[in-house]
């Protein structure tokens, strides 16, 4: 069925016949890495594991579908999916990267990719029409965050797509915090899509992989290429794990997206808190922009205290009972971080400072418990 709607996407986007032998209703884990030949190059789409999987598939299939691509690739992890795109550039090339990013990707652009000779450019991009400043005849990608991770800044796809086609060059948008169900980059003018599938695809923090979505059958195919090549593939358990994620993925971020309207409106009015970071404030930079290109706002917020003390946000993070203070984000469980320490700790903290990750701010994956339940706890480990 053509024109599927999202949320039944979710469910049947790229399953078509997925089993043909016994019209298994979900797709079969294929544990092999093998298939057989009825002569050399004669098998049935298969030969290798690495090169394909029949579950692995399936997913991708469905990872095009609901990004409405033409073309999936699933990988090991977010960041596998990132190195396979790095790895379309070549020495001397430049990217013009948001610089309030995953600390991940900043580690992988500054400590592995600038040794081969990639030139990275971390600039501000709330104001999108100023990448256009800093675009060179060696610019070869831009790589934007939206919402950013974890100050929520909201960076505007469509400018960014149409900075990218006037220059000639590829815009990849980390779509992680969002996911399909918000925000589509490609409809918006990306040509490459991103997820650290980990979080909200997966859904329910056991399992990790990073998925790539485009519509251009050239760049599906040098993506590919890179996939097999360097080999950074997901497995057939953990391909049948984040396709059964997919399928709960309306109906979950819809209740992420009540559950983080209600804690941030009750983190707004706290006496002891300073700031709250959450795209839904009517006063919060570029609200505007994400109201367009997304259709809610999300549960992820992050938030300071007053004061801007370390100790006092760590005593905070460590009072939390229903939230657990843990990495990562967008499982069906509360999760608290404290991004100075933990996720962005590999940004030196002058940098990290000046994008406003200080010393108090604290990040909130906001689940799908009550909501209730969820003030309470943030009430007694504020105090």
């Amino acid at each position: 069925m053509k024109n599927m709607k999202f949320n039944t996407k979710a469910i049947h986007g790229g399953q078509e016949n997925i089993d043909p032998a016994y019209g298994s209703v979900m797709p079969p884990i294929y544990q092999t890495t093998t298939y057989s030949q009825s002569t050399p190059g004669g098998h049935k789409g298969f030969e290798y594991s690495r090169s394909g999987n029949p579950t692995r598939s399936a997913l991708e299939r469905a990872i095009a579908s609901i990004e409405n691509g033409n073309y999936g690739m699933a990988f090991g992890s977010g960041l596998a999916a990132i190195d396979a795109i790095i790895k379309l550039l070549k020495s001397d090339d430049e990217v013009i990267s948001t610089n309030d990013l995953y600390g991940g990707t900043y580690r992988l652009f500054t400590s592995i990719f600038e040794d081969f000779g990639i030139k990275f450019r971390f600039i501000g991009m709330q104001n999108a029409d100023k990448i256009d400043e800093y675009v060179t005849d060696k610019t070869k990608l831009i790589w934007v965050e939206t919402p950013t991770n974890p100050m929520m800044n909201i960076i505007d796809i469509k400018k960014a797509a149409a900075i990218a086609k006037k220059n000639n060059v590829l815009l990849a948008v980390d779509n992680t915090f969002a996911t399909a169900y918000l925000q589509r980059p490609l409809d918006l003018g990306a040509d490459i899509v991103m997820h650290s599938a980990t979080k909200y695809l997966g859904g329910h923090s056991d399992v990790v992989m990073g998925t790539l979505a485009v519509k251009d059958k050239e760049l599906a195919d040098k993506l590919y290429f890179v996939q097999k090549a360097s080999g950074g593939i997901a497995g057939p358990q953990d391909s049948f794990l984040v396709l059964r994620g997919l399928k709960t993925l309306h109906v979950r971020m819809q209740r992420h997206c009540e559950n983080g309207k209600k804690v941030a409106e009750y983190l707004s009015t706290h006496p002891k808190i300073e700031k709250v970071y959450w795209p839904g404030f009517k006063d919060h930079p570029n609200y505007d922009i994400a109201k367009e290109q997304m259709d809610d706002f999300g549960g992820m917020l992050s938030f300071t205290t007053k004061g801007n003390s370390y100790d006092e946000a760590i005593k905070i993070v460590e009072n939390l009972k229903v939230f657990t203070l843990a990495e990562s984000l967008g499982g069906v469980e509360s999760l608290a971080g404290h991004p100075a320490s933990m996720t962005h700790a590999s940004i030196p903290k002058e940098d990290r400072e000046k994008t406003g990750v200080v010393d108090s701010l604290i990040r909130l994956s906001v689940g799908i418990e009550d909501a209730d339940d969820l003030i309470a706890d943030l009430k007694q480990a504020i105090g």
